[in-house]
């Protein structure tokens, strides 16, 4: 079945419509690829519970070069309380790129996990 033809005249708007929104979506497209090797994005790689008092936290966070990056590391209890949390001062780098970090977190009572909870830029 074929596809309707545009009226008569409307043709050049058509085509004209088509080019801007190809446009539209290639510059959001760039914008998005440009922004992401600039993000901070934090992994938690493991944790152990020392004892009723502390934490190990290992995690690597990525981030761009030349960055100091802060990341707030929490321990939380069974009920998902918070008991525990430190600030984690990364500094810069001239690669930019992961960086593998363990953290100690002292604890109010006894945590049964440790994560990051979220990193951003100094």
């Amino acid at each position: 079945m074929p596809l309707p033809r545009p009226a008569p005249g409307t043709l050049r708007w058509w085509v004209l419509g088509t080019i801007w929104v190809v446009g539209a979506l290639a510059v959001i497209v760039w914008i998005a690829v440009t922004r992401i090797p600039q993000q901070v994005s934090p992994t938690v790689t493991g944790f152990r519970v020392v004892s009723n008092s502390e934490v190990v936290v290992d995690y690597t966070v990525r981030r761009p070069a030349d960055t100091a990056v802060d990341c707030q590391v929490v321990a939380w209890d069974e009920h998902q309380g918070r008991v525990g949390a430190v600030t984690d001062a990364v500094p810069a780098s001239r690669r930019g790129g992961d960086a593998h970090r363990t953290v100690t977190v002292r604890t109010s009572a006894l945590a049964v996990t440790g994560l990051v909870e979220s990193c951003t830029r100094r």
